[in-house]
């Protein structure tokens, strides 16, 4: 790519300086593969067609619940995508006009990596299939995020997914919450679409590798329910192998022991003591002095009454006493925090997990930090989550190079739009 085709917008920082994503995904999977690459320093370009304005293409700008807190059913923005947008430029266009088309592989060519979330299909429909794309940007590197793949069970690979359907069908669930009749619990959070999300940058940015040696991108297929199932250890290992169905045990580890959670006197605590190194420590702070539980196999025969003697020392003490005395002893013990107390906590705030940033709806917040943390070239946060289309002049004028006129023309014709408050490419 020649100089000229590098010119930015963002700011240089970080150790993916110079590296330019484009970005046309929704929810949360594929979109934050791509913010996470731009919170290390890469110009992402996230592309939404209309309607440039609400309810909007990309349902995560409305998911409740909203900032500013209190405001109308029809204000406000997602704190999902105050959290997950930040660092982003953003593109109005419109992709079922030719001359969406034609602006998008401009920019495409111009690009490194292009990430995108929908149902196999969606791009060779609108004339935008990897061929095409391909020719206009040889040493691109596109990485398709879905629920279940581009190939395999053709009925499988239309079907609609989401978080919770990839938990399900990736096998996690049947792993998590108590045993029948019990029903399997969820992730507290939508952890399989950030863990895709994290897995979608990692693919990327080993594509973005392969260019440059080879001169050459390529496709990447991601699958949400399948980054899940790799993610389950031996899962597939102890059925080949053993016959092994495993299934819910609750709160302990089916194999490691003690590996649990119990209750102090004003709370929760982890306690994990898997090796023999680790279990004589716990023993020495808790005052177990029985040498055949040395042997892991005795103490899971034992498990229930070496879980009373747990419980008992646990539920006498408070969750920071059992942390100090843990800590004293070599031992790893852990309250089971809530935000409210990780908000507090020191070592949390030592490195950074807290960052404020202004984004251009909810005005100043105050989120989750970045990780992991480079000692050359850290990352950061140097914008909130854009208006939908508050970066066109920019994007089509400083990257694409296009004159003036062409883009008030795009705009005049509705090829691309911008919400209201932000204009169709009014500066930052």
């Amino acid at each position: 790519m020649t100089d000229a085709a590098r010119a930015r917008i963002v700011p240089p920082f970080g150790p993916l300086d110079g590296i330019r994503v484009v970005d046309s995904g929704r929810l949360v999977a594929g979109p934050w593969g791509a913010s996470y690459l731009g919170e290390f320093g890469a110009e992402v370009v996230h592309v939404e067609g209309p309607p440039f304005g609400p309810p909007y293409a990309d349902p995560t700008r409305r998911l409740p619940p909203r900032l500013p807190w209190g405001g109308s059913d029809g204000e406000g923005v997602s704190e999902s995508w105050v959290q997950y947008s930040r660092n982003k430029l953003s593109l109005g266009l419109d992709l079922k006009r030719p001359e969406g088309r034609e602006v998008f592989l401009d920019l495409l060519k111009v690009s490194d990596i292009w990430i995108e979330s929908s149902r196999p299909g969606t791009y060779d429909r609108l004339g935008l299939d990897d061929g095409t794309v391909r020719s206009a940007a040889p040493r691109l590197t596109i990485v398709h995020v879905s629920g279940f793949g581009r190939t395999g069970d053709p009925a499988r690979i239309r079907a609609p997914s989401f978080d919770l359907v990839a938990q399900a069908y990736s096998g996690f669930l049947s792993l998590q919450g108590e045993p029948d009749p019990a029903p399997p619990a969820r992730s507290g959070t939508a952890l399989n679409d950030t863990v895709t999300g994290l897995a979608s940058a990692g693919a990327a940015l080993m594509g973005y590798v392969s260019a440059q040696r080879t001169g050459v991108g390529q496709s990447i297929d991601v699958a949400q329910y399948e980054v899940f199932f790799q993610l389950l250890e031996n899962l597939a290992l102890d059925y080949f192998a053993r016959g092994v169905v495993r299934g819910r045990h609750g709160r302990g580890h089916p194999r490691l022991y003690p590996y649990d959670l119990y209750r102090a006197r004003d709370g929760w605590v982890a306690v994990a003591a898997p090796t023999d190194e680790s279990w004589r420590s716990l023993c020495a702070l808790v005052g177990i002095d029985r040498t055949e539980w040395d042997d892991p196999e005795a103490r899971r025969r034992d498990r229930e009454e070496i879980d009373r003697i747990l419980s008992a020392f646990c539920a006498a003490r408070s969750a920071d006493e059992l942390e100090a005395a843990a800590r004293a002893a070599d031992v790893a013990i852990a309250p089971v925090r809530d935000i409210a107390a990780l908000s507090k906590d020191p070592h949390y705030r030592a490195r950074g997990m807290f960052l404020e940033w202004t984004d251009p709806v909810a005005g100043p917040v105050t989120g989750a930090g970045i990780v992991p943390s480079f000692d050359r070239t850290p990352g950061r946060i140097w914008r909130g989550a854009p208006r939908l289309g508050e970066d066109n002049r920019e994007i089509l004028e400083t990257i694409l190079g296009y004159p003036p006129e062409r883009v008030r023309a795009l705009s005049a014709s509705g090829t691309i739009g911008a919400e209201p408050g932000a204009g169709p490419g009014e500066d930052r």
